[in-house]
C-alpha cells in the first residue's frame, strides 16, 4: 500500500507539471500585457494553442528524415522527464535518488541536442541560423550551470535535489555570497536556455534576432505542440529549480501527511505566480541585446559561479 501511495504521488508531481506549465507562460504573457495597458489573452491560451495544434496535420519537407519527425518527441520527453525530477511541493518521492543536478543537465543538453539537429535537419538557413546561436549560448550556460552545481554540492554534500533543498532549508546554512552569486547566475542561465529577454524575444519572428523560433519555423501540428509544450516545461523547471534550491520553505518532507502535502501544493502555486510575474516585469522594463552581446551576459554567469565556488573552497579550507 505504501509503495502505491508513493507511486500516485510521483505520478500527481508528473501531472502537475506538465498542466502548470502553459499555465506559467500564459500568465508571463498575460502580466506583460497588463504592464503594457494591454488586456492580453487569457492564461488558458497555451493551452488552447497547444489543443489546436494537436489536432491539426503535420505538414513535412520533402528532405525531412526520421530524425525530423522523431525529434519533437524526443525534446519533449527529456523535457518533461527533467521537470518531473525537481521538487516542487515534496521531497522523498519515489523517484527522489534520480532527482539529480548533473542528471538534469544532462537531459537538457540531450533535448537541446535534439533540436539543434532538427533545426538544421531540412536545411534550410534559418534552422541553421538558430542552431548556431543555440550551440553558441549552450557552449556558456552550460558551463555556468555545472559551476553553479558543484556550488551546491559544495554547501550540501550532495548534487541530489530532495537533500539540496533540505540542507538549504535548514538555519544552519545561513546568508552566503556563494549562494547570492549561485542565484543569480541561475537566472541569468534560466533567461539564456528559454530564449527570454533580453537573450531572445519569444514573441517575434524576425530573421536577425532568433534563436528558438528560428530552429522550429519548419515545424506544424502535433510536432509543432511538442515543442511548444517542452518549451513551457523548460521554464517551470527552470522557475521550479530556483524555488526548490533557495527557496525550498514550504516543501512537504517525506512520511508528511495529507493536510501537509495540499499545504506544500498551495505553497508551490504561490512561488510559480511570483516567479511568472517577476519575469513579467523584469521583460517588461529591459530591451533585447544584441545577439554578440549575448557571451557577455552569460559571461557573468560563469564568472560568479566560478566565484562561488572557488569562495566555497577557500572558506573550507580555513
Amino acid at each position: 500500500m505504501g509503495l502505491i501511495l508513493a507511486l500516485l504521488v510521483q505520478g500527481l508531481q508528473m501531472a502537475l507539471v506538465i498542466a502548470l506549465a502553459p499555465l506559467l507562460t500564459g500568465l508571463v504573457r498575460k502580466v506583460k500585457a497588463r504592464l503594457t495597458r494591454r488586456r492580453g489573452a487569457s492564461i488558458l491560451q497555451p493551452w488552447r494553442d497547444i489543443l489546436r495544434l494537436l489536432r491539426k496535420e503535420a505538414v513535412l519537407a520533402q528532405n525531412a528524415s526520421w530524425l525530423f519527425r522523431a525529434a519533437p518527441y524526443l525534446i519533449f520527453a527529456a523535457t518533461w522527464v527533467a521537470a518531473a525530477l525537481v521538487p516542487t511541493f515534496a521531497t522523498g518521492l519515489q523517484f527522489s535518488w534520480t532527482a539529480d543536478l548533473i542528471a538534469i543537465v544532462a537531459l537538457l543538453g540531450s533535448a537541446r541536442f535534439y533540436l539543434a539537429l532538427a533545426g538544421m535537419d531540412v536545411g534550410t538557413a534559418f534552422g541553421g541560423l538558430g542552431a548556431s546561436r543555440e550551440m553558441m549560448i549552450a557552449t556558456i550556460a552550460e558551463p555556468a550551470m555545472l559551476l553553479i552545481t558543484f556550488s551546491l554540492a559544495l554547501v550540501a554534500g550532495s548534487t541530489q535535489l530532495s537533500t539540496i533543498a533540505a540542507v538549504m532549508a535548514s538555519p544552519a546554512v545561513g546568508l552566503r555570497v556563494s549562494l547570492g552569486m549561485g542565484l543569480v547566475a541561475l537566472v541569468i542561465v534560466a533567461l539564456a536556455e528559454n530564449a527570454r529577454i533580453p537573450v531572445d524575444n519569444p514573441s517575434t519572428h524576425l530573421e536577425l534576432t532568433m534563436v528558438h523560433e528560428a530552429m522550429v519555423l519548419e515545424y506544424s501540428g502535433r510536432h509543432l505542440a511538442m515543442i511548444e509544450l517542452a518549451a513551457a516545461l523548460k521554464l517551470l523547471l527552470y522557475v521550479s529549480l530556483i524555488a526548490c534550491v533557495f527557496f525550498p520553505w514550504g516543501i512537504a518532507g517525506p512520511g508528511t501527511g495529507l493536510f501537509a502535502h495540499l499545504a506544500a501544493v498551495a505553497i508551490y502555486l504561490g512561488k510559480l505566480a511570483l516567479g511568472g510575474t517577476a519575469l513579467a516585469m523584469f521583460e517588461t522594463s529591459v530591451a533585447k541585446m544584441r545577439v554578440f552581446r549575448v557571451p557577455d551576459f552569460l559571461g557573468i554567469a560563469l564568472m560568479l559561479g566560478l566565484l562561488g565556488t572557488l569562495l566555497l573552497f577557500v572558506s573550507r579550507g580555513l
